[in-house]
Protein backbone atom coordinates (compact mmCIF):
# COMPACT_ATOMS: atom_id res chain seq x y z
CA UNK A 1 0.00 0.00 0.00
CA UNK A 2 0.90 3.42 -0.47
CA UNK A 3 3.08 5.25 2.14
CA UNK A 4 1.51 8.04 4.10
CA UNK A 5 4.77 10.05 4.45
CA UNK A 6 6.71 10.99 1.46
CA UNK A 7 10.39 12.21 1.71
CA UNK A 8 9.06 14.77 -0.65
CA UNK A 9 7.80 16.51 2.00
CA UNK A 10 11.38 17.44 3.28
CA UNK A 11 9.70 21.32 2.04
CA UNK A 12 7.00 20.77 4.30
CA UNK A 13 5.44 19.37 7.38
CA UNK A 14 4.67 16.03 8.02
CA UNK A 15 0.97 15.26 7.27
CA UNK A 16 -0.80 12.37 9.80
CA UNK A 17 -3.91 10.58 8.13
CA UNK A 18 -7.04 10.33 9.37
CA UNK A 19 -10.17 7.94 9.30
CA UNK A 20 -12.69 6.27 6.71
CA UNK A 21 -14.82 3.38 7.56
CA UNK A 22 -18.32 1.82 6.15
CA UNK A 23 -21.04 -0.09 6.95
CA UNK A 24 -20.72 -4.29 7.91
CA UNK A 25 -22.55 -6.84 5.52
CA UNK A 26 -25.86 -8.22 6.41
CA UNK A 27 -25.75 -11.12 9.12
CA UNK A 28 -26.51 -13.86 7.20
CA UNK A 29 -27.93 -16.07 4.12
CA UNK A 30 -29.97 -18.91 3.39
CA UNK A 31 -28.20 -22.56 3.74
CA UNK A 32 -27.80 -24.52 0.73
CA UNK A 33 -29.47 -27.38 0.52
CA UNK A 34 -28.58 -30.53 2.38
CA UNK A 35 -25.95 -33.13 1.24
CA UNK A 36 -26.35 -35.77 -1.08
CA UNK A 37 -24.67 -39.11 -1.51
CA UNK A 38 -21.07 -38.77 -3.51
CA UNK A 39 -21.08 -39.47 -7.07
CA UNK A 40 -18.39 -41.30 -8.78
CA UNK A 41 -15.54 -38.21 -9.16
CA UNK A 42 -12.61 -38.71 -10.70
CA UNK A 43 -9.28 -39.03 -8.48
CA UNK A 44 -7.51 -35.61 -8.81
CA UNK A 45 -3.94 -35.02 -8.99
CA UNK A 46 -3.46 -31.73 -6.30
CA UNK A 47 0.54 -32.40 -7.19
CA UNK A 48 -0.45 -30.13 -10.24
CA UNK A 49 -0.94 -27.26 -7.77
CA UNK A 50 1.71 -27.88 -5.15
CA UNK A 51 3.43 -24.31 -5.68
CA UNK A 52 0.39 -23.06 -3.80
CA UNK A 53 0.99 -25.34 -0.49
CA UNK A 54 1.44 -23.18 2.35
CA UNK A 55 2.02 -23.25 6.25
CA UNK A 56 -0.87 -21.49 7.41
CA UNK A 57 -0.49 -19.66 10.91
CA UNK A 58 -2.93 -17.72 13.01
CA UNK A 59 -2.97 -13.97 12.76
CA UNK A 60 -2.09 -12.46 15.82
CA UNK A 61 -3.66 -8.79 14.91
CA UNK A 62 -6.86 -9.74 12.79
CA UNK A 63 -7.67 -13.78 14.66
CA UNK A 64 -11.15 -13.45 13.38
CA UNK A 65 -9.64 -13.44 9.42
CA UNK A 66 -8.21 -16.63 8.26
CA UNK A 67 -7.41 -19.74 9.83
CA UNK A 68 -4.42 -22.10 10.45
CA UNK A 69 -6.87 -25.44 10.02
CA UNK A 70 -6.92 -25.37 5.79
CA UNK A 71 -4.20 -24.12 3.05
CA UNK A 72 -5.91 -23.51 -0.04
CA UNK A 73 -3.63 -24.46 -2.67
CA UNK A 74 -5.73 -23.10 -6.13
CA UNK A 75 -8.51 -20.56 -6.43
CA UNK A 76 -10.32 -21.14 -9.59
CA UNK A 77 -12.80 -18.32 -9.85
CA UNK A 78 -15.60 -17.72 -12.63
CA UNK A 79 -17.21 -14.71 -12.54
CA UNK A 80 -20.15 -12.95 -13.94
CA UNK A 81 -21.08 -9.01 -13.31
CA UNK A 82 -24.09 -7.64 -14.76
CA UNK A 83 -23.81 -3.55 -13.90
CA UNK A 84 -27.06 -3.19 -14.90
CA UNK A 85 -28.73 -5.70 -11.91
CA UNK A 86 -25.59 -4.73 -9.89
CA UNK A 87 -25.21 -8.32 -9.73
CA UNK A 88 -21.80 -10.77 -9.19
CA UNK A 89 -22.50 -14.22 -9.98
CA UNK A 90 -19.41 -17.02 -9.26
CA UNK A 91 -18.57 -20.15 -9.00
CA UNK A 92 -15.40 -20.91 -6.88
CA UNK A 93 -13.68 -24.04 -7.17
CA UNK A 94 -11.25 -24.84 -4.26
CA UNK A 95 -8.49 -26.83 -4.20
CA UNK A 96 -7.75 -27.42 -0.27
CA UNK A 97 -5.19 -29.32 2.12
CA UNK A 98 -7.06 -29.80 5.39
CA UNK A 99 -4.25 -29.13 7.82
CA UNK A 100 -6.44 -30.22 10.86
CA UNK A 101 -8.81 -33.02 11.63
CA UNK A 102 -12.19 -31.23 11.35
CA UNK A 103 -16.16 -31.87 11.73
CA UNK A 104 -16.32 -28.83 8.91
CA UNK A 105 -14.49 -26.06 6.60
CA UNK A 106 -14.74 -22.70 7.80
CA UNK A 107 -13.33 -19.57 5.06
CA UNK A 108 -14.17 -16.27 5.03
CA UNK A 109 -17.14 -14.97 2.71
CA UNK A 110 -19.36 -12.37 2.33
CA UNK A 111 -23.07 -13.13 2.94
CA UNK A 112 -23.93 -14.09 -0.71
CA UNK A 113 -27.20 -16.28 -1.91
CA UNK A 114 -25.64 -19.43 -2.05
CA UNK A 115 -26.71 -21.56 -5.22
CA UNK A 116 -24.83 -24.56 -4.36
CA UNK A 117 -21.86 -26.27 -1.83
CA UNK A 118 -20.03 -29.66 -2.94
CA UNK A 119 -16.82 -31.31 -1.59
CA UNK A 120 -15.69 -33.90 -3.54
CA UNK A 121 -18.59 -33.94 -5.93
CA UNK A 122 -21.26 -34.84 -2.92
CA UNK A 123 -23.44 -31.77 -2.18
CA UNK A 124 -23.14 -30.70 1.32
CA UNK A 125 -24.78 -28.30 4.00
CA UNK A 126 -22.96 -24.71 3.53
CA UNK A 127 -24.31 -21.38 5.90
CA UNK A 128 -22.56 -18.11 5.61
CA UNK A 129 -22.76 -15.88 8.52
CA UNK A 130 -21.04 -12.90 10.01
CA UNK A 131 -18.60 -13.08 7.59
CA UNK A 132 -18.07 -16.96 7.49
CA UNK A 133 -18.82 -19.88 5.41
CA UNK A 134 -19.03 -22.84 6.90
CA UNK A 135 -19.07 -25.98 5.07
CA UNK A 136 -20.58 -28.81 7.38
CA UNK A 137 -18.47 -31.72 6.35
CA UNK A 138 -15.76 -33.82 7.87
CA UNK A 139 -12.37 -33.46 6.69
CA UNK A 140 -8.91 -34.84 7.37
CA UNK A 141 -5.17 -33.79 7.55
CA UNK A 142 -3.43 -33.74 4.67
CA UNK A 143 -6.34 -35.45 2.48
CA UNK A 144 -6.79 -32.68 -0.02
CA UNK A 145 -10.51 -32.19 -1.06
CA UNK A 146 -12.65 -30.37 -3.74
CA UNK A 147 -14.86 -27.46 -2.79
CA UNK A 148 -17.30 -25.66 -5.10
CA UNK A 149 -19.37 -23.08 -4.28
CA UNK A 150 -21.39 -21.45 -6.75
CA UNK A 151 -23.64 -17.82 -5.25
CA UNK A 152 -24.95 -14.67 -6.48
CA UNK A 153 -25.37 -11.29 -5.10
CA UNK A 154 -24.43 -7.35 -4.96
CA UNK A 155 -21.37 -6.73 -3.13
CA UNK A 156 -20.58 -5.22 -0.44
CA UNK A 157 -17.24 -3.66 1.29
CA UNK A 158 -15.96 -4.36 4.80
CA UNK A 159 -14.71 -1.82 7.29
CA UNK A 160 -10.87 -0.85 6.98
CA UNK A 161 -9.33 -0.48 10.42
CA UNK A 162 -7.36 2.31 10.06
CA UNK A 163 -7.48 6.08 10.64
CA UNK A 164 -6.08 7.17 7.34
CA UNK A 165 -7.74 9.94 5.41
CA UNK A 166 -6.42 8.20 2.21
CA UNK A 167 -8.23 4.54 2.52
CA UNK A 168 -11.63 3.27 1.85
CA UNK A 169 -13.64 0.62 2.94
CA UNK A 170 -12.51 -2.91 2.11
CA UNK A 171 -13.98 -5.02 -0.96
CA UNK A 172 -15.56 -5.06 -3.75
CA UNK A 173 -16.66 -1.57 -4.47
CA UNK A 174 -19.19 -0.31 -6.98
CA UNK A 175 -18.68 2.77 -9.23
CA UNK A 176 -21.13 5.13 -10.34
CA UNK A 177 -20.97 4.04 -13.67
CA UNK A 178 -21.57 0.29 -12.10
CA UNK A 179 -18.30 -1.00 -12.56
CA UNK A 180 -16.41 -2.66 -9.67
CA UNK A 181 -13.02 -2.63 -8.28
CA UNK A 182 -11.37 -4.10 -5.28
CA UNK A 183 -8.81 -2.87 -2.74
CA UNK A 184 -8.22 -5.38 0.53
CA UNK A 185 -5.64 -4.63 2.58
CA UNK A 186 -5.35 -6.14 5.40
CA UNK A 187 -8.55 -8.38 4.08
CA UNK A 188 -11.46 -8.27 2.43
CA UNK A 189 -10.89 -10.70 -0.83
CA UNK A 190 -13.70 -12.64 1.00
CA UNK A 191 -16.21 -9.74 -0.49
CA UNK A 192 -15.80 -11.11 -3.64
CA UNK A 193 -15.00 -15.09 -3.29
CA UNK A 194 -14.79 -17.48 -0.30
CA UNK A 195 -11.23 -17.53 0.80
CA UNK A 196 -8.63 -17.97 3.62
CA UNK A 197 -8.37 -14.13 3.92
CA UNK A 198 -4.64 -13.75 5.83
CA UNK A 199 -1.43 -13.38 4.19
CA UNK A 200 0.46 -17.11 5.45
CA UNK A 201 -1.82 -18.88 3.12
CA UNK A 202 -0.84 -18.03 -0.79
CA UNK A 203 -2.26 -19.98 -3.44
CA UNK A 204 -2.57 -20.64 -7.15
CA UNK A 205 -4.75 -18.54 -9.16
CA UNK A 206 -7.38 -18.98 -12.38
CA UNK A 207 -9.76 -16.02 -12.68
CA UNK A 208 -12.35 -15.89 -15.55
CA UNK A 209 -14.26 -12.81 -15.79
CA UNK A 210 -17.96 -12.30 -17.71
CA UNK A 211 -18.79 -8.75 -18.90
CA UNK A 212 -21.02 -7.21 -20.99
CA UNK A 213 -19.97 -5.99 -24.35
CA UNK A 214 -17.92 -2.99 -24.59
CA UNK A 215 -16.29 -3.60 -20.84
CA UNK A 216 -13.27 -4.80 -19.84
CA UNK A 217 -12.55 -6.99 -16.74
CA UNK A 218 -9.22 -6.81 -15.11
CA UNK A 219 -7.80 -8.91 -12.32
CA UNK A 220 -4.12 -9.95 -10.87
CA UNK A 221 -1.75 -12.63 -12.46
CA UNK A 222 -0.46 -13.03 -16.47
CA UNK A 223 -2.93 -12.18 -18.54
CA UNK A 224 -4.63 -15.47 -20.45
CA UNK A 225 -6.31 -14.29 -23.18
CA UNK A 226 -10.04 -13.32 -24.05
CA UNK A 227 -12.61 -15.09 -25.52
CA UNK A 228 -15.62 -13.06 -26.14
CA UNK A 229 -16.32 -11.26 -23.26
CA UNK A 230 -14.43 -13.07 -20.79
CA UNK A 231 -11.45 -11.95 -19.78
CA UNK A 232 -9.15 -14.77 -18.11
CA UNK A 233 -5.77 -14.14 -16.00
CA UNK A 234 -3.63 -16.88 -14.31
CA UNK A 235 -1.13 -16.70 -11.23
CA UNK A 236 1.53 -19.60 -11.14
CA UNK A 237 3.20 -18.01 -8.71
CA UNK A 238 1.38 -18.35 -5.57
CA UNK A 239 -0.49 -14.94 -3.76
CA UNK A 240 -1.89 -14.23 -0.76
CA UNK A 241 -5.52 -13.43 -0.82
CA UNK A 242 -5.03 -9.50 -0.21
CA UNK A 243 -2.80 -8.93 -2.95
CA UNK A 244 -5.37 -10.52 -5.45
CA UNK A 245 -7.20 -7.20 -7.30
CA UNK A 246 -10.64 -7.54 -9.52
CA UNK A 247 -11.41 -4.49 -11.32
CA UNK A 248 -14.08 -4.00 -13.90
CA UNK A 249 -15.08 -0.82 -16.36
CA UNK A 250 -15.30 0.44 -19.48
CA UNK A 251 -11.09 0.44 -20.16
CA UNK A 252 -8.65 1.29 -22.46
CA UNK A 253 -5.95 -1.12 -22.84
CA UNK A 254 -2.01 0.33 -23.15
CA UNK A 255 0.85 -2.21 -23.13
CA UNK A 256 4.54 -1.64 -22.72
CA UNK A 257 7.90 -4.00 -22.49
CA UNK A 258 10.30 -3.83 -19.16
CA UNK A 259 13.28 -5.08 -18.74
CA UNK A 260 14.18 -8.16 -19.90
CA UNK A 261 11.07 -8.30 -22.39
CA UNK A 262 8.77 -8.70 -19.73
CA UNK A 263 5.07 -7.38 -21.06
CA UNK A 264 3.04 -4.55 -19.42
CA UNK A 265 -0.28 -3.74 -19.39
CA UNK A 266 -2.29 -0.89 -17.93
CA UNK A 267 -5.83 -0.30 -18.04
CA UNK A 268 -7.21 3.27 -18.14
CA UNK A 269 -9.95 5.38 -18.27
CA UNK A 270 -9.51 7.69 -21.09
CA UNK A 271 -10.03 11.20 -20.42
CA UNK A 272 -10.34 10.81 -16.73
CA UNK A 273 -7.25 9.48 -16.70
CA UNK A 274 -5.17 10.58 -19.48
CA UNK A 275 -2.97 12.76 -17.54
CA UNK A 276 -1.36 9.46 -15.73
CA UNK A 277 -0.77 8.69 -18.80
CA UNK A 278 3.34 9.41 -18.84
CA UNK A 279 3.75 8.06 -14.92
CA UNK A 280 2.43 4.84 -16.88
CA UNK A 281 4.90 4.87 -19.35
CA UNK A 282 7.52 5.28 -16.94
CA UNK A 283 6.80 2.02 -15.43
CA UNK A 284 9.87 0.42 -17.27
CA UNK A 285 12.35 3.27 -16.40
CA UNK A 286 11.02 2.08 -12.44
CA UNK A 287 11.38 -1.48 -12.96
CA UNK A 288 15.02 -0.44 -14.13
CA UNK A 289 15.96 1.32 -11.59
CA UNK A 290 14.46 -1.69 -9.43
CA UNK A 291 16.17 -4.43 -10.84
CA UNK A 292 19.83 -2.49 -10.33
CA UNK A 293 19.03 -2.94 -6.90
CA UNK A 294 16.85 -5.95 -6.02
CA UNK A 295 17.73 -8.18 -8.83
CA UNK A 296 15.13 -9.37 -11.72
CA UNK A 297 11.47 -8.80 -11.46
CA UNK A 298 9.86 -11.51 -9.85
CA UNK A 299 6.90 -12.26 -11.90
CA UNK A 300 6.29 -13.08 -16.01
CA UNK A 301 4.66 -9.97 -16.52
CA UNK A 302 2.56 -6.69 -14.49
CA UNK A 303 0.66 -3.91 -15.18
CA UNK A 304 -1.77 -1.32 -13.59
CA UNK A 305 -5.37 -0.80 -13.67
CA UNK A 306 -6.45 2.87 -12.41
CA UNK A 307 -9.74 2.99 -10.42
CA UNK A 308 -11.11 5.63 -8.47
CA UNK A 309 -9.31 5.47 -5.15
CA UNK A 310 -7.39 7.84 -2.84
CA UNK A 311 -4.85 5.09 -2.30
CA UNK A 312 -2.73 2.56 -4.16
CA UNK A 313 -2.35 -1.29 -3.82
CA UNK A 314 0.53 -3.35 -4.66
CA UNK A 315 -1.69 -6.10 -6.53
CA UNK A 316 0.48 -9.41 -7.69
CA UNK A 317 1.19 -8.66 -11.17
CA UNK A 318 -1.06 -6.00 -11.57
CA UNK A 319 -1.23 -2.70 -9.19
CA UNK A 320 -4.07 -0.68 -8.15
CA UNK A 321 -3.60 3.01 -8.52
CA UNK A 322 -6.42 5.03 -7.30
CA UNK A 323 -6.92 8.13 -9.50
CA UNK A 324 -7.34 10.35 -6.99
CA UNK A 325 -3.93 10.32 -5.39
CA UNK A 326 -3.00 13.25 -4.83
CA UNK A 327 -0.69 14.44 -7.21
CA UNK A 328 0.24 18.53 -7.30
CA UNK A 329 3.29 20.38 -7.63
CA UNK A 330 4.14 21.14 -4.33
CA UNK A 331 3.80 16.86 -3.73
CA UNK A 332 6.46 16.82 -6.63
CA UNK A 333 5.38 13.75 -8.56
CA UNK A 334 3.39 11.96 -5.88
CA UNK A 335 1.79 9.56 -8.39
CA UNK A 336 4.68 8.60 -9.67
CA UNK A 337 6.44 8.16 -6.84
CA UNK A 338 3.59 6.31 -5.40
CA UNK A 339 3.62 3.84 -8.30
CA UNK A 340 7.47 3.45 -7.88
CA UNK A 341 6.72 2.08 -4.24
CA UNK A 342 3.98 -0.43 -5.37
CA UNK A 343 6.36 -1.86 -7.89
CA UNK A 344 8.71 -2.26 -4.79
CA UNK A 345 6.12 -4.23 -3.03
CA UNK A 346 6.43 -6.55 -5.74
CA UNK A 347 9.89 -7.89 -4.42
CA UNK A 348 8.63 -6.85 -0.84
CA UNK A 349 5.52 -8.60 0.38
CA UNK A 350 4.59 -10.15 -2.86
CA UNK A 351 7.44 -12.56 -3.84
CA UNK A 352 8.68 -12.32 -0.06
CA UNK A 353 5.47 -11.77 2.13
CA UNK A 354 5.13 -11.43 5.95
CA UNK A 355 3.85 -14.86 7.85
CA UNK A 356 1.60 -12.31 9.90
CA UNK A 357 0.21 -8.35 10.14
CA UNK A 358 2.72 -8.01 13.08
CA UNK A 359 5.20 -7.99 10.14
CA UNK A 360 3.80 -5.37 7.82
CA UNK A 361 7.10 -3.42 8.47
CA UNK A 362 8.64 -5.91 6.54
CA UNK A 363 7.04 -5.02 3.24
CA UNK A 364 6.44 -1.21 3.99
CA UNK A 365 9.95 -0.43 5.66
CA UNK A 366 11.73 -1.75 2.52
CA UNK A 367 9.10 0.17 -0.05
CA UNK A 368 9.57 2.75 1.66
CA UNK A 369 13.33 3.03 1.87
CA UNK A 370 13.49 2.26 -2.34
CA UNK A 371 10.91 4.83 -2.79
CA UNK A 372 13.07 7.56 -0.69
CA UNK A 373 16.29 6.70 -2.21
CA UNK A 374 14.48 6.89 -5.91
CA UNK A 375 13.46 10.53 -4.61
CA UNK A 376 16.90 11.33 -3.11
CA UNK A 377 18.28 9.70 -6.72
CA UNK A 378 16.32 11.86 -8.99
CA UNK A 379 16.31 15.18 -7.24
CA UNK A 380 19.06 15.37 -5.88
CA UNK A 381 18.79 15.44 -2.33
CA UNK A 382 22.06 15.48 0.31
CA UNK A 383 22.67 12.14 2.35
CA UNK A 384 22.24 14.81 5.04
CA UNK A 385 18.94 15.55 3.96
CA UNK A 386 17.47 11.94 4.16
CA UNK A 387 19.05 10.89 6.98
CA UNK A 388 17.42 14.05 9.10
CA UNK A 389 14.15 13.54 7.20
CA UNK A 390 13.90 9.82 8.84
CA UNK A 391 15.55 10.34 12.14
CA UNK A 392 13.00 13.34 12.86
CA UNK A 393 9.58 11.80 11.02
CA UNK A 394 10.91 8.47 13.02
CA UNK A 395 10.29 10.17 16.56
CA UNK A 396 7.02 12.02 15.22
CA UNK A 397 5.47 8.68 14.32
CA UNK A 398 6.89 6.56 16.97
CA UNK A 399 5.41 9.07 19.51
CA UNK A 400 1.93 8.97 17.55
CA UNK A 401 1.55 5.48 16.91
CA UNK A 402 4.24 3.42 18.72
CA UNK A 403 6.97 1.00 17.76
CA UNK A 404 6.73 -0.64 14.14
CA UNK A 405 6.82 -4.16 15.39
CA UNK A 406 3.75 -3.93 17.68
CA UNK A 407 1.23 -3.03 15.32
CA UNK A 408 -2.28 -0.96 16.39
CA UNK A 409 -5.03 -3.47 14.97
CA UNK A 410 -7.21 -0.35 15.06
CA UNK A 411 -4.25 1.65 13.19
CA UNK A 412 -3.16 -0.34 10.46
CA UNK A 413 -0.93 0.68 8.16
CA UNK A 414 -0.14 3.85 9.24
CA UNK A 415 2.81 5.87 8.85
CA UNK A 416 5.32 4.29 11.64
CA UNK A 417 5.23 0.78 9.51
CA UNK A 418 6.33 2.66 6.81
CA UNK A 419 8.76 5.14 7.66
CA UNK A 420 10.38 3.81 10.77
CA UNK A 421 11.34 1.37 9.41
CA UNK A 422 12.91 2.89 6.54
CA UNK A 423 15.08 4.69 9.13
CA UNK A 424 16.08 1.40 10.70
CA UNK A 425 17.42 0.07 6.98
CA UNK A 426 18.98 3.20 6.57
CA UNK A 427 21.31 2.11 9.46
CA UNK A 428 22.03 -1.42 8.23
CA UNK A 429 22.71 0.95 4.70
CA UNK A 430 25.15 3.08 6.99
CA UNK A 431 26.50 0.22 8.46
CA UNK A 432 27.25 -2.15 5.54
CA UNK A 433 28.01 0.71 2.69
CA UNK A 434 26.42 0.72 -0.62
CA UNK A 435 27.35 -2.72 -2.04
CA UNK A 436 26.84 -5.11 1.34
CA UNK A 437 23.90 -3.72 1.73
CA UNK A 438 22.02 -3.82 -1.76
CA UNK A 439 23.61 -7.91 -1.99
CA UNK A 440 21.66 -8.17 1.12
CA UNK A 441 18.17 -6.98 -0.11
CA UNK A 442 18.74 -8.62 -3.39
CA UNK A 443 19.50 -12.03 -1.40
CA UNK A 444 16.99 -11.65 0.86
CA UNK A 445 13.92 -11.21 -2.31
CA UNK A 446 15.84 -13.35 -4.60
CA UNK A 447 17.31 -16.48 -2.38
CA UNK A 448 13.39 -16.44 -0.58
CA UNK A 449 11.28 -15.77 -3.38
CA UNK A 450 7.59 -17.19 -3.05
CA UNK A 451 8.18 -17.79 1.02
CA UNK A 452 6.78 -16.14 3.81
CA UNK A 453 8.99 -14.31 6.22
CA UNK A 454 8.97 -13.20 9.97
CA UNK A 455 11.12 -11.32 12.25
CA UNK A 456 13.16 -13.85 13.53
CA UNK A 457 14.03 -14.80 9.88
CA UNK A 458 14.97 -11.54 8.59
CA UNK A 459 17.27 -11.33 11.44
CA UNK A 460 18.54 -14.21 11.21
CA UNK A 461 19.28 -14.40 7.38
CA UNK A 462 20.95 -10.38 7.65
CA UNK A 463 23.20 -11.70 10.27
CA UNK A 464 24.23 -14.94 8.10
CA UNK A 465 24.73 -12.82 5.07
CA UNK A 466 26.37 -10.06 6.88
CA UNK A 467 28.67 -12.32 9.33
CA UNK A 468 27.66 -9.84 11.76
CA UNK A 469 25.03 -9.67 14.31
CA UNK A 470 22.24 -7.44 13.71
CA UNK A 471 19.94 -8.48 16.33
CA UNK A 472 20.01 -6.04 18.76
CA UNK A 473 19.81 -3.01 16.37
CA UNK A 474 16.82 -4.46 14.35
CA UNK A 475 14.88 -5.30 17.58
CA UNK A 476 15.78 -1.97 18.91
CA UNK A 477 14.26 -0.08 15.91
CA UNK A 478 11.47 -2.33 15.78
CA UNK A 479 10.02 -2.19 19.25
CA UNK A 480 11.86 1.05 21.15
CA UNK A 481 9.00 3.74 22.11
CA UNK A 482 11.52 6.49 20.99
CA UNK A 483 13.83 7.13 18.13
CA UNK A 484 17.29 4.57 18.87
CA UNK A 485 20.31 6.22 19.52
CA UNK A 486 23.58 4.78 18.13
CA UNK A 487 23.49 0.80 18.49
CA UNK A 488 26.58 -1.37 18.18
CA UNK A 489 26.77 -3.82 15.59
CA UNK A 490 28.43 -7.33 16.36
Amino acid sequence: MRRPVPLILLLGPLLVAGCTTDSAAPAATPSAPAATPSPTVAAVDYAAWEAGRSTPVADPVYPARGTDAVDVLHYDLALEWAPSTTTLTGTATLRIRPVKDASNLVLDFMPYQLDGVTLDGATVPGTVAKEKLTVSAPVVADKPVTLVVTYHGRPRTTPMPSHRKDTEALGLTLTKEGGLWTMQEPFGAFTWYPANDQPSDEALYDIRVTVPAGWSAIASGTPAGQSGTTFTYRSTDPVATYLTTLAVGKYQKLTATGPRGVPLTFWYRKGADDKLLPYLKKSPQYLAWLEKKFGPYPFPSGGVVVVDSASGMETQQMITMGRKIENTTARRDRWGSDLLHEYTHQWFGNSVTPTTWTDLWLNEGWAKYAQDLYTQETLKLSEASLDRYLREGDAVLRKKLGPPGRPDPKRFAEGNVYLCPAAMLREIHRELGDKAFFALARAWVQDQRNTQQDRASFIAFVNKQTGRDFTALINAWLDSKTTPKKIAVG
